[in-house]
């Protein structure tokens, strides 16, 4: 019989091993393989014969081992590798591979037809690459063998290889080529390894997969496929599958399938399994919080829905289209629509009922719906027709103004005699601070209407008035329809704040859509663009307000009642702040009366110094300043041993509480100045003194400089001032000379404030006069009045603002033009009280009473 020893020491022999002895004693571990007349001798003490097995003990070694397998499943020493770049594969599992890389499929396939059935799986680090084949930078030294079990490969698509992992496996020798193969040394485990130590690592192994099973379920079915195929008494068996069903790093995993000692992998595995475990019972909290919320959320919807379908069982409950028809209904019972209206309700109801809920179409119909059955088309409230007990509530809620209360008054009287207030918009102007919404309120409380405010000022788009059109997403009517839904009354009063300021962009001009709606012969058809419906607002009392008529465009002008309310006087504020401002103030300081003293004195001299302005907003935020200071004040003597309860406030005391004075007296006319003259302007503050200053310098050519940011209006007047003074002298030798060889420069104080109008005419006259004559105008006289070329004085406006202002300054003698007499004459008494006016119609008039002592008329033409 031939015999014949290979390279890796293995005997092949034809049919069976009789008895070895001379092989085996060259080595201490021997196997021996009989198959196709060979015999051959390899380390690791096994006989492999063709188709039986025996344990052949007697002619071995002590030390040595040998065992006799089948040849058919011998191992090869040379395995085709095939990288896993995920995470490796432990013995004894079955697993599924892909692979996209043609040429190890193709080699793979090749091996199969030569009988070849096994390859090696090698974790490895993927470096970046382009393509398909793979581009590895490092093999892990420990891999395992798998026997290929079926291969299924398509055009296009990955091959699927299923394999069976069999041994681990060493590399001894790796080649380099792109078709990597290997020559390999296997490890096998030693099925006698079993101490006591290896036992209870394996006992807290079967521990923890228990706990898992119970947190995961998914560790649950893994552990029922593959006890099918494992058997887990091993304990080197049980350490590889134990760390195969962890989440773990493939770095990890590799650790465990490169550590041969079983006492050692078992320690390994024990680890990743109770980091596992940790890991697993945080997820369970986390679903846990979040199923609580769920569940609640779900079972809340569940019981409403059972709730839902038992009364309509019971017939308790109806839909979402039967409800909302039945709402509409109980509201169109209430109301008295228009024939219009009750058409427009019909229709669209009835589409109401052909559309799903879902629908969006819906949602847009039940909204149109809800606006037209809630606006009040036939509520009103009713007017009350005491005229005494609306002049009560006026002067509870005002002081003075007597002017205004008795041009509402008028106004009611006349409702009364016509039934109605229709037809009526009054327009309240003044500075700021004198009351014109909270005089707007007492009109309402005197009515005994509903009352409604809202501010157009800086209004930009037409839509706010009229209202979007339904085919935009989110429309809603105008503000005009949402104030009739809130006062639920379809004659409220209504104030529009601030319509001088008003805007008009590229979405359209508000103030031009006002005109419909502020017109008593357009605004009882009123058709809003959302309604799509006409709605009579005339029956509706408008209040605007406005600070000034300059920026109101005409056309909406012309359709309001102009009621003017031109500030206050000191003793007026005076009175409003002891019967309104300091009561008010006390209560929201949580004060009381006899914890906060000021004397009438002292208010007036809060008034005088540090709250000049028209309304009384400012003195209202002065107060508030003091009793602040009181306030702590009073809080801080608590902490003492002999605490007080009262604060007096003085005049001396005011330095200490509010600051220094913010007004100081006007020191240019107590010594008056050639070139300066004393003006009066009416703003949109109210009215407010004026200095003009004149000074020449020497020019060749003559001339008129302006400056302090004059309007065009305001340099006219210069201009024409100038050229009618150079006229009315120019026979005059000196004022000749004085024209044709000085500039005179015109300045008006305060640079940085804008300026305008022509009622400074003759006051620019005197200033330029006063120069040419060089002596001052008459001391404390202050003038208005608007000049022309021709030397006559115009009237001009707001002179009840311009006396306000005369008298906050301490002057006591104006000048107005001759057509305002009766203006002034109408004013009330204590507005007029101490003051002198003179009327002039021409300027000559004025030099008479600015110039007593001066004997200008030789100087003048004829």
């Amino acid at each position: 019989m031939a015999d014949k020893k290979t390279d890796s020491g293995i005997i092949l022999i034809e049919e069976k091993a009789e008895s070895i002895q001379d092989e085996s004693s060259q080595s201490s571990e021997s196997s021996i393989v009989l198959d196709n007349g060979e015999l051959t001798e390899v380390d690791s003490g096994i006989i492999i014969v063709g188709e039986e097995t025996k344990t052949i003990e007697e002619n071995a070694p002590q030390s040595s081992e040998t065992s006799i397998i089948v040849a058919s499943d011998l191992l090869p020493t040379s395995l085709i590798i095939i990288p896993l770049f995920d995470r490796p594969f432990f013995p004894k599992m079955m697993v599924p591979i892909l692979l996209s890389n043609e040429e190890l499929v193709n080699n793979i396939l090749e091996s199969l037809s030569e009988k070849q059935k096994y390859v090696g799986l090698l974790f490895a680090e993927e470096t970046e690459g382009e393509g398909e084949s793979f581009k590895v930078q490092r093999f892990a030294k420990i891999g395992v063998a798998c026997k290929v079990m079926q291969v299924n490969k398509k055009p296009d698509t990955p091959a699927q290889l299923l394999v069976q992992c069999m041994e681990r496996f060493e590399v001894v020798e790796l080649s380099e080529t792109s078709l990597r193969r290997a020559r390999v040394r296997y490890w096998y485990d030693d099925p006698t390894s079993n101490d006591e130590e290896v036992k209870a690592y394996s006992i807290s192994i079967i521990n923890c997969i228990k706990e898992l099973v119970q947190l995961k379920p998914l560790f649950r079915e893994e552990l029922s496929l593959l006890t099918g195929n494992i058997n887990l008494k091993e304990p080197g068996t049980l350490a590889d599958f134990s760390s195969s069903m962890t989440t773990s790093s493939g770095e990890e995993l590799q650790k465990i399938l490169g550590t041969r000692p079983l006492l050692e992998r078992a320690e390994l595995a024990l680890i990743l399994l109770k980091k596992e475990l940790e890991i697993s019972k945080i997820q369970v909290q986390i679903n846990k919080r979040i199923e609580d919320r769920l569940s609640t959320q779900q079972r809340q919807f569940f019981l409403k829905e059972q709730l839902k379908e038992i009364k309509k069982e019971l017939g308790l409950s109806k839909d979402d289209k039967e409800s909302e028809e039945e709402k509409f209904r109980n509201r169109m019972e209430a109301l008295t629509f228009s024939e219009e209206a009750s058409e427009r309700i019909e229709e669209e109801l009835e589409k109401l009922r052909l559309l799903e809920p879902s629908s969006p179409e819906f949602n847009v119909t039940r909204a149109y719906l809800d606006w037209l059955t809630i606006l009040p088309w036939s509520k009103r409230t009713e007017d009350n027709e005491d005229i005494e007990q609306a002049e009560k509530i006026l002067q509870a809620d005002h002081y003075g103004l007597d002017d205004v209360k008795d041009r509402i008054l008028e106004l009611i009287a006349v409702g009364m005699m016509n039934g109605n207030l229709s037809g009526t918009i009054i327009l309240l102007v003044g500075p700021p601070g004198v009351g014109k919404t909270s005089i707007g309120q007492s009109i309402a409380r005197s009515l005994n209407r509903k009352f409604y405010r809202f501010s157009v000022g800086g209004m930009r788009d037409e839509a706010e008035i009229k209202g979007h059109r339904r085919t935009y997403i989110g429309a809603l009517p105008g503000k005009f329809v949402q104030a009739l839904k809130v006062c639920k009354t379809s004659n409220p009063v209504l104030m529009l704040d601030e319509v001088d300021k008003i805007g008009s962009s590229f979405r359209g001009d508000p103030a031009s859509a006002l005109l419909e709606v502020l017109d008593p012969e357009q605004n009882k058809d009123f058709l809003d663009h959302y309604l799509d419906v006409r709605f009579d607002l005339s029956k509706v009392l408008f209040i605007c307000t406005a600070n000034q008529l300059d920026t109101i465009p005409g056309p909406l002008l012309d359709r309001m009642d102009v009621i003017r309310l031109s500030g206050y006087i000191l003793e007026e504020k005076l009175q409003i702040a002891r019967q309104h401002l300091i009561n008010r103030q006390l209560s929201s300081h949580g004060l009381k009366p006899e914890e906060f003293q000021i004397g009438d004195d002292t208010l007036r001299e809060v008034i005088d110094g540090y709250a000049r302005e028209a309304g009384v907003r400012n003195l209202e935020k002065q107060l508030k300043k003091m009793m602040r200071k009181a306030a702590r004040q009073i809080i801080t003597w608590r902490g003492t041993e002999h605490p007080k309860t009262e604060v007096q406030i003085n005049k001396e005391d005011l330095k200490e509480y509010l600051g220094k004075r913010s007004f100081t007296e006007e020191q240019a006319f107590t010594e008056p100045k050639v070139g300066v003259v004393m003006g009066l302007a009416y703003t949109a503050l109210g009215g407010a003194t004026l200095h003009i200053e004149a000074r020449s310098l020497f020019n060749k050519n003559g001339g008129l400089k302006q400056t302090g940011q004059l309007g065009d209006v305001m340099k006219e007047s210069a201009e024409i001032a100038y050229s009618y003074v150079r006229s009315l002298l120019q026979n005059d030798p000196d004022a000749k000379e004085f024209f044709e060889e000085r500039i005179i420069h015109l300045h008006v104080p305060a640079g940085a404030t804008p300026k305008d109008g022509p009622s400074a005419g003759i006051t620019m006259a005197c200033a330029v006069l006063s120069l040419i004559f060089n002596t001052p105008l008459q001391k404390s006289l202050a003038l208005t009045g608007e000049l022309t070329l021709t030397g006559v004085v115009l009237p001009i406006g707001g002179v009840k603002e311009k006396t306000i202002a005369a008298r906050r300054a301490k002057i006591r003698e104006l000048i107005f033009p001759a057509d305002n007499q009766e203006d002034f004459e109408d004013l009330d008494e204590s507005v007029r009280q101490g003051i002198t006016a003179h009327f002039v119609k021409k300027l000559e008039d004025v030099l008479a009473i600015g110039f007593p002592n001066l004997k200008w008329k030789k100087r003048i033409q004829k």
